[in-house]
């Protein structure tokens, strides 16, 4: 059964972490000490869970985190500085430090080092996330005992909810669009405007017309999608903004 340590102070370990060329030490306190951190840490680089959803989605909470009060969002892992400064690189993670735990002595100083020799991993640390201030652990969300690899509270979205239940989760908004489309242009520039993330995937370079026809059932573009639902074109974004805009008025 894992510790709950809330209400104590990390593990003082150094992490070896490389800038450049350079090594540079950094001490627990130097980490920590006089912020407001957001940690959560995972089995390995690279791994499959890791890399599809906890990373990326803790790196586009990092906005809603800082309007909350955190001063940094760090993931943790059993790996040294050079791995994990390729998979910040591979992830496109900017928003997020990227720590390594090289030895393994942070997280186990944090009780959550745990054998993962039947997948020849050697020793890595339990899945967990927790908020630490100035040194101290507030609150911890550590994945139950059970075989695998659970990831049921450790999530981006549990830990946001808990700084502020009321807050209102960022749209997930994709673009599709096609080169020198001025009402592909329209769209991106209507979302900038709303302050709103996107992605964008662009005809013959991230994916085919027949994708287009499969998931909208049209040939025109941009065809933008919002949450999981397809909201059309150019003047079908603006529209839904302008709904988006009323709605929040009217709260």
């Amino acid at each position: 059964m894992f510790k709950n340590l809330e209400g104590q102070r990390i593990p003082n370990v150094t992490f070896r972490t490389r800038r450049g060329h350079e090594w540079v030490d950094l001490t627990s306190d130097e980490v920590f000490a006089g912020k407001s951190v957001v940690v959560f840490s995972l089995p390995g680089a690279f791994t499959p869970t890791c890399s599809s959803s906890h990373v990326p989605r803790y790196n586009q909470l990092v906005p809603s985190f800082e309007a909350n009060g955190i001063d940094e969002v760090i993931c943790v892992s059993v790996n040294d500085a050079f791995v994990m400064n390729e998979w910040k690189h591979s992830q496109k993670a900017d928003r997020v430090t990227f720590l390594p735990d090289g030895n393994g002595e942070f997280s186990d100083g944090m009780g959550l080092l745990v054998g993962k020799e039947d997948l020849g991993f050697g020793k890595r640390s339990w899945r967990y996330s927790m908020l630490v201030r100035d040194g101290v652990i507030e609150k911890m969300f550590v994945e139950p005992e059970e075989p695998g690899d659970p990831f049921h509270v450790s999530d981006a979205d549990t830990m946001l909810k808990y700084l502020d239940p009321q807050v209102d989760m960022p749209h997930d908004v994709a673009v599709f669009s096609r080169e020198g489309c001025p009402f592909c242009v329209r769209a991106k520039g209507l979302l900038r405007d709303a302050g709103i993330e996107f992605e964008e995937l662009v005809l013959n370079r991230d994916y085919t017309d027949q994708t287009l026809r499969a998931v909208s059932n049209t040939h025109t573009y941009p065809q933008v999608f919002v949450d999981g639902q397809l909201v059309g074109d150019s003047d079908a974004l603006a529209s839904w903004l302008e709904n988006q805009q009323t709605t929040r008025s009217a709260a």
